[in-house]
């Protein structure tokens, strides 16, 4: 079906009879007397019944064809709204809004209904959603399999100044896309101990005594193409108790016994990212992991003995596991335990397999990302996996030995046990076929730095994929009045082939068109502008430069940065008021880990920045600060059209690529970063003149982080704006509290218990970023080159979409080919 063949299939009078059944079945109301609410619901199922047709058809498709299948395995899939994302890939919007104008209803108002779903937590669980609308897009075959989280990452709300973590009931409502499919229930056992049962034919099997089971459920949601009949699926797993209510120790008065097991399975999909600064902390954190993993691969592998019976070497011919960073790393050991001690083959015909069907994604060069597990831990919730893991570190280090002789050193470093630890990244090199970065720099310094030792070792593997984003969610969806005017001038190709967007290069040059173009950025402004006056109470001038960084926060990524120069500013006004300050309005949104107490207090300290500045009326204006609570999926959608600076200032090599700078440039920001990530990329695509850059080289920072010499006192000393906003943190300026931001005043010049003086080089880069920023209030002033500068970004964003990196995973990683579904 081509553009609105959907809807004329449906009919208006058909869609419109269906929405008014839907809410009076649901409801019990008129579409007239309906809530929002009690509105969404009813369009939600009615949408539903339409895309069920093309999911059905489209599973029948690879039931009858048996395409290779890629099974996209992340803790996280941040997807947003679901009900926009699917009227805009059934290329439903206009009509839709036609129907129910006819009604005197309006779909923006129905849409906002929406909870997003807590099921991510920033750029990780973000591209993992892009990659999913890319995979059906380009009508590959595709499952997405994660976790049903019932309250996500968390609500934050901003108390005093302070993030204040508060559930995320997403599901309060209900879940009007999820389909449960109780028939692909999987047992998932922790604990016990490992017995070994000799077989008839002489070998070994083991099996799990005394183990704690419980029962993963899946969730199936749609996940449709754009203008086309494909509808892969996000199966998301829940638990379930085992047994069902033990009614007879509640009724003995043993209330904790009788909701043991229930209490089990709750706990263990409550949240995402769970808080691992204790020892129960830290398993639920591996209990979940395992989980979704083992749920997954039981599954997938009852789908292949139904479909090829025991034709095992056929397994990568016919299934890709694809291992969105660390977290799903345990497919290589469970893979390996279900083959193994399920059906019954041998380690090395085993082994074979496995290693040519995983593929691993790495995503970070951040120590902590890498994780590590206690042995201790590790083999007391998963005594089975851990024996296999061993057996996979021994073979491994025999390896090493047989090529590098007698090198403790080195098989220590690559050892995948070792110093009491599991270290999962080195599981997923070791069991995989594919190592991929998703930055060129990223990649460079995987194999140059990080994981030196590994790209010796299996250069073949390692490969790079620049991350990307769907245009569909991210201009079509989220900036349709700049959607419109790119399809209006060089049509709408670019919507499936964003490369298109080059044709818009020469319309830099137009004046007719930079001006059509800033209108839009100005009426996204205000509508900004008015979401900011509604939800905080403050008002902002959509005249000023909009200076946004949103991302999670961390202390690499570098708000403390933007806040002291914002502190250093405001201060430069105060003490002399005739300089000239382009107006600028600061925004920031993040959310730090709840047991990340540094960032919580960045938060704190971006938040009294904003009550100093903002209540100061010498000010005049001049500088605004926000701090947007629970930065989310649709607020994102709200205020990346409105950006005009988008700051990307992580520490050089520390960000692996980012995908809000993408999404930022896609949409006519223009980017002030240093050179890290896909920044490098960008820089690439837009020239230097489009682009502001500043800071140290990647090279630079692992130089210095290497060899040391690097004293930020000597940075205080010879500033003088450091030495004001760092005295600021400590003289009561910004709190009649003077040790509440001492740790950060300690952390950056002599280091916080022990740690190192200004981990990551922001008294380095001050000056730097300082000179950058001024750079920008300057070309601000010339507001035909800011304009031509906008316009750039745009037109050279094409590199960046989510369906180049999905071809080049398809092509060179996966083998998959597509699949065309006729209806």
């Amino acid at each position: 079906m081509g553009k609105s063949e959907l809807f004329s299939a449906i009919g208006k009078d058909e869609l419109k009879s269906r929405l008014i059944e839907n809410v009076k079945t649901m409801s019990r109301k008129t579409v007239q007397n309906a809530t929002p609410e009690q509105l969404y619901e009813a369009l939600a199922f009615t949408v539903r019944d339409y895309i069920t047709d093309r999911w059905i058809a489209t599973h029948e498709a690879y039931e009858k064809e048996d395409p290779k299948v890629v099974y996209y395995l992340s803790m996280e899939f941040l997807m947003g709204r679901f009900l926009g994302n699917a009227v805009i890939n059934l290329v439903l919007g206009s009509e839709l809004r036609e129907v129910l104008g006819e009604l005197n209803l309006d779909y923006n108002r129905i849409e906002d209904a929406e909870r997003d779903p807590g099921l991510g937590n920033g750029g990780l669980g973000r591209l993992a959603a892009c990659f999913l609308d890319s995979l059906s897009t380009l009508e590959l075959p595709a499952y997405g399999c994660g976790i049903r989280y019932h309250y996500g990452i968390f609500e934050q709300r901003i108390e005093h100044g302070y993030q204040v973590e508060y559930p995320d009931n997403w599901l309060a409502r209900g879940d009007y896309w999820g389909i449960p499919r109780l028939e692909y229930s999987q047992d998932i056992q922790f604990g016990g101990k490992v017995r070994a049962v000799k077989m008839p034919d002489g070998h070994y099997s083991f099996t799990l005594d005394d183990a704690n089971a419980i029962v993963a459920v899946p969730y199936d949601y749609p996940i449709a193409g754009y203008d086309n009949n494909t509808v892969n699926t996000l199966r998301l797993w829940d638990a379930r108790p085992k047994k069902d209510f033990d009614l007879t120790s509640f009724n003995k008065g043993n209330y904790q016994k009788a909701l043991e097991e229930e209490n089990l399975a709750r706990t263990l999909c409550e949240v995402l990212y769970p808080a691992d600064d204790t020892v129960a902390g830290k398993e639920l954190r591996l209990k979940q992991q395992y989980f979704f993993i083992s749920a997954t691969l039981q599954r997938v592998l009852d789908r292949f003995v139904q479909m090829h019976g025991n034709d095992w070497e056929t397994i990568p011919d016919k299934i890709a596991f694809q291992l969105n960073d660390t977290h799903p790393s345990m497919a290589v050991a469970e893979l390996m335990r279900l083959l193994v001690d399920k059906y019954g083959l041998d380690w090395d015909r085993a082994w074979a397999i496995t290693a040519k069907t995983c593929a691993y994604t790495n995503h970070t060069i951040m120590s902590e990302a890498l994780e590590k597990w206690p042995t201790e831990l590790f083999s007391r919730l998963l005594p089975r996996v851990y024996m296999i893991i061993e057996e996979i570190n021994r073979r491994f280090c025999k390896t090493l030995l047989d090529k590098y002789g007698a090198a403790p050193d080195k098989i220590r470093k690559m050892a995948v046990i070792a110093d009491g630890q599991v270290r999962m990244a080195h599981l997923a090199i070791v069991g995989s076929y594919s190592v991929n970065g998703v930055a060129a720099l990223h990649t460079d310094i995987l194999k140059k730095q990080e994981l030196k030792d590994f790209y010796e070792l299996y250069p073949d593997r390692f490969n790079n994929k620049t991350n990307g984003i769907t245009q569909r969610r991210w201009l079509l969806h989220s900036n349709p009045a700049l959607a419109r005017l790119v399809t209006e001038t060089i049509g709408d190709k670019w919507i499936t082939d964003l490369d298109e967007l080059r044709k818009l290069t020469p319309y830099a040059d137009d004046p007719s068109f930079r001006e059509a173009f800033m209108k839009v950025k100005r009426d996204n402004k205000v509508s900004l502008a008015s979401y900011v006056k509604r939800e905080l109470g403050v008002t902002i001038d959509p005249g000023s430069i909009y200076d946004v960084q949103v991302k999670r926060l961390h202390e690499y990524k570098r708000q403390l940065l933007n806040a002291l120069h914002i502190l250093d500013l405001y201060y430069r006004i105060k003490t002399s008021p005739w300089i000239d300050v382009e107006p600028r309005t600061f925004i920031f949104g993040a959310k730090a880990a709840a047991g990340y107490a540094r960032a919580k207090l960045i938060i704190k300290l971006i938040n009294n920045i904003a009550g100093l500045v903002n209540n100061d009326p010498f000010i005049e204006g001049r500088v605004k600060v926000l701090f947007l609570p629970n930065y989310r999926v649709s607020m994102a959608e709200t205020l990346i059209p409105a950006a005009d600076v988008s700051e990307q200032i992580s520490t050089a090599s520390k960000e692996a690529s980012g995908t809000g700078n993408m999404k930022f440039m896609l949409n006519g920001a223009v980017t002030l970063g240093t050179l890290d990530g896909a920044n490098v990329e960008i820089r690439e695509e837009v020239g230097d003149d489009n682009i502001f850059i500043f800071g140290m080289t990647s090279d630079e920072v692992i130089r210095l982080q290497r060899e040391g010499g690097y004293d930020p006192w000597d940075v205080y000393n010879i500033d003088p704006n450091v030495r004001q906003v760092m005295t600021a943190l400590i003289n009561g300026s910004l709190s009649d509290n003077l040790d509440v931001f001492r740790e950060l005043y300690e952390a950056l010049l002599n280091g916080w218990q022990g740690a190192v003086p200004d981990e990551y080089f922001i008294l380095r880069d001050y000056a730097a970023y300082s000179d950058a920023q001024a750079r920008v209030s300057a070309a601000y002033k010339d507001r035909d080159g800011w304009a031509r500068k906008a316009v750039l970004n745009t037109a050279k964003s094409g590199k960046f979409s989510s369906d180049r990196t999905i071809r080049e995973y398809a092509d060179e990683i996966w083998g998959l080919k597509p699949v065309r579904i006729n209806m």
